[in-house]
């Protein structure tokens, strides 16, 4: 089964098999040697390979391996929660749901198609519109380029009778050498939510974002202009552009809440970073038949 529109030098460009606990796992590949994993649970990217073999996502190697629980790392589909913003689980049940490979995938108008790619579908079981009692189809096309670029569309439609609102992030940590010789740029003179200090709003002073301590905010209406992440040890510039997603996350636990979480190493701050496109502050809302999309492009370059 070959869900590629790649050309014909891409060899096994899509394989879909099973991870070791028997969950569908779908692998990426372009000719150039570079790679993604896209793990059916949760529909979540597990793994982002440049074409030199590097990981440019991390994961916690104290993350935990079921299918009960999301896998801390990688690049997590927050929907329809962020977060405890609602009554939902953390970050909303997306994330822990298992999705199916989409057999008849609808167009996407924004991607060229020249790319290997999976399209993935999720709608929602019973118990879920228990908790949630909306109609929906979230779907996913994760596409890995020629040039070893990521991107991940998201499509919500609403199939139910009435309006309903919701929340978004492609929640992803990034592998950085030394959280102290990171910089975020990008978010300059934007406002943000600061939640270090209760939700509180400020403005970004400063021409890049660097780390000392513990980082929670979420950087308002950037628009589509690109944020970068640059890791001065790595000599390397991960760049990342979006749509339909206005907000920023940016968040490092630093060394005391790494401590607090069971399920991540006490110095593995210091190796990640979080960098979310998202829509949060202002929630979506479709009626009827309406369909929102969220678009999510990375790139890495090389820096000095």
């Amino acid at each position: 089964m070959n869900h590629s529109a790649a050309g014909s030098d891409d060899i096994r460009a899509v394989e879909i098999t099973k991870d070791r606990n028997g969950i569908g796992l779908v692998v990426l590949r372009n000719h150039r040697g570079a790679s993604a994993r896209v793990s059916l649970h949760g529909g979540q990217v597990l793994s982002w390979k440049w074409e030199r073999g590097e990981e440019l996502l991390f994961t916690s190697s104290k993350a935990i391996i079921s299918p009960l629980k999301p896998l801390r790392g990688g690049i997590a589909i927050c929907f329809p929660q962020f977060r405890n913003r609602g009554s939902l689980e953390h970050h909303g049940f997306a994330r822990n749901k298992m999705w199916v490979i989409d057999q008849d995938p609808s167009p996407v108008p924004t991607d060229s198609g020249e790319k290997a790619h999976i399209d993935l579908l999720l709608k929602p079981t019973e118990d879920d519109l228990k908790i949630w009692p909306h109609s929906f189809e979230l779907r996913l096309r994760v596409s890995l380029g020629g040039n070893g670029y990521l991107t991940l569309i998201s499509r919500v439609r609403n199939v139910n009778s009435k309006p309903f609102s919701f929340s978004f992030a492609y929640h992803t940590y990034y592998s950085v050498s030394d959280i102290s010789e990171v910089r975020v740029e990008g978010l300059e003179t934007l406002d943000y939510l600061d939640n270090l200090h209760n939700q509180e709003r400020f403005t970004e002073q400063g021409d890049a974002l660097t780390f000392e301590s513990e980082v929670d905010r979420v950087y308002l209406d950037s628009g589509s202009s690109g944020v970068a992440v640059l890791d001065h040890e790595k000599k390397q510039t991960i760049v990342i552009r979006k749509e339909g997603l206005p907000d920023v996350v940016v968040w490092n636990p630093w060394e005391k809440k790494s401590k607090a979480i069971v399920d991540l190493g006490d110095e593995e701050y210091k190796q990640m970073v979080c960098v979310d496109g998202a829509a949060i502050e202002k929630p979506i809302t479709l009626k009827p038949g309406e369909e929102w999309t969220g678009r999510l492009d990375l790139s890495v370059v090389p820096s000095t």
